[in-house]
């Protein structure tokens, strides 16, 4: 069996590996643009901060150590051309152009920065970060930068421009929101964030998208906003978003959704013999039984057991997603898993929400820090998301949420679970059993 994946981040690699685990004996060719391969993105804003000595330090494997495992990776190759009546996928790279033929193909091939329709996006000292390459740029363009602006206040832009920050750069963060992490936080829990982003000396601007960029010399040089405003900057990133990479599926003739490639719960897209996975597939959302985007590796990593036992001939479905995430910014952990109340609302869903402030440990423990959660359930008790925020054990509470909200508990069966207890590590009931029988309170 010759399987060809075209895309060597978190879901072609993995995809790889995998299905090397189960077949030994496929041929399994992986193309891919990038010079490096099976790296992590989400550690490169840490790698920029210094909290990460290297970027060589977050490649986890090369194409040597895949050869030795007979898996054929081929760097700064760019695919041409997918003919699935064919089965052939053709490449170009500093060789030339070859064409090599398929009995199954596996299209992993991400997303790409979206950038905003606005003067000056092409000027030296603008960025977008999308592999180490592009981080290795920021840091060395950083080193002579006096000021930066971070222009998207999603998971990467508020990273990054904390990372910045710590370089001793004077950092603004721009948001055409009106808040931050629109995605995964309301208003009040991105108001938490927002408050301590400005402690830190960040300058934040919300509601405020940047219209243009001007330059002296071809380089950046003032970054002008909505109001009028105007602000110095040796340097912009741009941390918009971005879109799924589709070109070559719809080559191939596979199906398109509202967003990104359909796919069915074993991963195969509506052409035989063609999947897909990652940032570049619509994933089903568990609560609202809806197609949804999921641009988390972690997606795309349990993406890639599912596609390679089905590759392989082994029965295996992906289930639905809940999007869970935390991030680190200086001190602070914030988190979220399920659907904001802001968007359940706009799905038709009436949330009950409460809002909690409780310790990470027992109040009398020394270093016990605020932990601040909220928990949003339908109108019949289920609880259909959570979001915390504190300087500690934010991800094994998340984690929690996850697997509470997957296996449909109310806030009335949650609140009766056992939790473990010592003053060191926790408080004797829960954050998170406070917040649900606050919750339950509103059912009463």
């Amino acid at each position: 069996m010759k399987v060809v994946i075209v895309g060597g981040g978190a879901g072609g690699m993995s995809t790889a590996s995998n299905i090397r685990r189960l077949d030994k004996d496929a041929e399994i060719t992986v193309i891919t643009r990038d010079e490096n391969v099976a790296y992590s993105p989400c550690a490169i804003p840490y790698v920029l901060s210094g909290k990460i000595s290297s970027f060589d330090d977050i490649i986890m494997k090369t194409p040597d150590d895949y050869k030795e495992v007979n898996i054929d990776v081929l760097i700064k190759s760019e695919v041409t051309a997918v003919d699935s009546s064919k089965k052939t996928v053709t490449y170009e790279n500093e060789d030339g152009e070859k064409t090599i033929d398929y009995d199954k193909l596996v299209l992993a091939t991400g997303g790409n920065p979206f950038v905003p329709p606005m003067d000056g996006v092409d000027l030296e000292g603008v960025f977008q970060i999308r592999n180490i390459d592009d981080g290795r740029k920021v840091q060395e363009w950083a080193k002579t930068s006096k000021s930066a602006v971070v222009t998207g206040a999603g998971l990467i832009g508020i990273e990054i421009v904390y990372a910045l920050k710590e370089l001793g750069l004077n950092v603004t963060l721009s948001e055409m929101m009106p808040q931050i992490v629109p995605r995964s936080l309301d208003s009040d829990m991105a108001a938490i964030l927002t408050r301590y982003l400005k402690m830190e000396n960040i300058h934040v601007m919300l509601g405020e998208p940047i219209t243009k960029l001007e330059g002296e010399d071809g380089k950046v040089k003032k970054a002008y906003f909505g109001d009028g405003s105007c602000i110095d900057a040796d340097m912009v990133i741009l941390a918009t978003g971005v879109r799924p990479e589709l070109k070559l599926a719809k080559m191939a003739g596979c199906d398109i959704g509202r967003w990104a490639i359909l796919v069915n719960e074993k991963m195969e897209t509506s052409v035989e013999d063609v999947y897909a996975l990652g940032d570049c597939v619509e994933s089903q959302d568990l609560i609202l039984q809806a197609n949804t985007i999921s641009h988390l590796g972690t997606t795309a990593v349990r993406e890639s057991k599912t596609l390679a036992r089905t590759i392989t001939g082994k029965k295996s479905n992906f289930n639905p997603v809940l999007n869970a995430m935390v991030s680190k910014v200086g001190k602070l952990e914030f988190g979220a898993v399920g659907l904001t109340s802001s968007f359940a609302q706009q799905n038709n869903i009436k949330p009950i929400v409460e809002k909690v402030e409780a310790l990470t440990r027992a109040r009398y423990y020394p270093n016990a820090k605020p932990m601040d959660i909220k928990i949003i359930c339908d109108c019949k008790g289920r609880i259909i998301g959570c979001q915390i925020i504190a300087e500690e054990r934010v991800a094994e509470r998340i984690d929690t949420m996850t697997l509470a909200i997957t296996q449909g508990l109310s806030c009335f069966e949650l609140s009766n679970v056992e939790f473990a207890y010592a003053p060191p590590v926790s408080m004797v009931t829960d954050p998170l059993v406070l917040a649900v029988e606050e919750v339950s309170k509103k059912f009463n």
